[in-house]
Formats: C-alpha cells, sequence, structure tokens
C-alpha cells in the first residue's frame, strides 16, 4: 500500500447508516443542504461524521439520486473534480455497492474507487508505456503504464479491462498473448480535487500481457500523447526520474519486483 495521510484528520461521510467515505473538516458546510431535498437527501453533520439520509433508505436508486444531488451541489459551487458523466460504485467497508455517484465527485467525498492498468510487453522483454496528453486533468504530460483507466459502475474488472485498453491503445484483449492478472495496489493520498479538499482512496487491479510481434498500440480517445518502448534500464532510470504517474510507477514496480 502507498498511503500518504491527509493534511488534517477528515471526517467520516456516511450514507444511509453505513461509512463509505471522508471530507474535509468544514466542506460540506459550504453546501446547501436545501439542494438536495429536491432529490430525498438530507445532509446533517452528527458526532463528528457527515450523514446523507436518503428516504427510503433501504433502496439502491433513493441513496444514488441523494448522493447525485449532492454531486452537482458541488459542482455548481466549484468543489469537486472534473466533471465526466460517469458513474462510479460507491461502497460500504464491506465492498457491498450502496449506490453510485458521478466520478467528479469521488475524490471530494473520499469515495473509494476501483483502477484497471495494462502492463504490455513485447516478445523481447521491453515495455510499452504512454505518454498523458497535455490537456489531461490529472498528471498532464507524465508517463502511464500502457492503460490505466477506472472501473466504472456497470463494468467487471474484465469489461473495464477490454473498455480502456481499445479506448488508450486501441488493442483488442482477445487478441494480445498470455493475458493474466499481475496483482493489485492500494494508494491512499491527499488530492487536489475541490481546492485541495480531496483524498483519493483507489484500489488498482493490474493485468500483464505481451502483443505480439508487428502489433502496435495507436489511440482512440484523444487522452494520450505517444507511446514508447523501453528497455528495462530505460524503465528503471525513468522511475527514480519521477517521470512515471505514482500509480504507474507502483504497477511497474510490482510487475519487475521491486
Amino acid at each position: 500500500m502507498a498511503q500518504r495521510p491527509a493534511p488534517r484528520p477528515r471526517e467520516a461521510f456516511v450514507l444511509a447508516g453505513q461509512v463509505v467515505g471522508s471530507v474535509a473538516p468544514g466542506f460540506l458546510q459550504q453546501i446547501d443542504p436545501a439542494r438536495l431535498a429536491g432529490q430525498g437527501g438530507r445532509l446533517r453533520q452528527h458526532s463528528g461524521a457527515w450523514h446523507l439520509e436518503a428516504a427510503p433508505e433501504a433502496r439502491t436508486a433513493a441513496r444514488t439520486a441523494a448522493l447525485n444531488a449532492l454531486a452537482v451541489a458541488l459542482r455548481d459551487a466549484q468543489l469537486c473534480g472534473p466533471w465526466r458523466n460517469e458513474q462510479l460504485a460507491v461502497c460500504n467497508p464491506q465492498g457491498e455497492r450502496l449506490a453510485t455517484v458521478e466520478r467528479g465527485a469521488v475524490r471530494v467525498l473520499g469515495v473509494g474507487t476501483c483502477a484497471v492498468h495494462l502492463v504490455g510487453l513485447a516478445s523481447d522483454g521491453r515495455m510499452w508505456v504512454q505518454q498523458r496528453a497535455r490537456d489531461k486533468p490529472n498528471d498532464p504530460g507524465l508517463w502511464d503504464t500502457l492503460m490505466g483507466g477506472m472501473v466504472g459502475a456497470a463494468d467487471t474488472l474484465a469489461q473495464a479491462l477490454a473498455r480502456e485498453t481499445w479506448e488508450e491503445a486501441g488493442l483488442r484483449v482477445a487478441d494480445l498473448a498470455g493475458v493474466a492478472h499481475g496483482g493489485h495496489v492500494l494508494l491512499e493520498r491527499p488530492s487536489s480535487d475541490g481546492g485541495g479538499a480531496g483524498y483519493m482512496v483507489e484500489r488498482i487491479d493490474w493485468f500483464r500481457a505481451r502483443l505480439p510481434d508487428g502489433m502496435l498500440p495507436c489511440n482512440q480517445d484523444g487522452e494520450v500523447q505517444r507511446f514508447e518502448l523501453l528497455p528495462p534500464s530505460t524503465l528503471r532510470a525513468w522511475l527514480v526520474q519521477g517521470l512515471f504517474t505514482l500509480e504507474a510507477s507502483l504497477v511497474i514496480a510490482g510487475f519487475l519486483g521491486l
């Protein structure tokens, strides 16, 4: 686990009686609770925690509506991350899904997320890496694994792997050789979302695969600037120089056994 604590202790964020995240002290006091009333949500502070209640609390749809009403209020107050129109799962500590919420709100609410990465290898052992587009909201211009993306609320891990591999690298997973789950890393660290009020909690599952000779990655979604094929010596040097995102560094270190 790569863990860096928040600069100040965070307050629990509770949905329908279950802890699903955390918020910076005083952060949600900037939101008018009346903004949630139209979706049946009630936001209140109690015993050092923030509670979002939905009626009826037992229904996933009601919890999702209340959460997304809060996300819209945060967006309108310019207190969330980049808006993606993408829903991510919101789970309790036991991993049970309670609701979904807009991706742009997960960091400021300290909601745990899941991501997937692909370590792509050539037959000679070199590794394919991508440089992130310079207009990406997070880590622009840094280097990444061949593919790295979020697991959406409607995705299985395999579906996210397939979709993101196509969107970022223009490759079909079925055309790759030796596709295998390599491991996972856990990441907890402060986030710049919400003016620095965010906190990232993420599980990254990574896979490895070999690209057949002659097969080249080709970006489809405009989020990659270019690809490079690196020998192990250069890969290690770039890691030391801090040219990779933190997430990619952890994945590559896991692959290399560092």
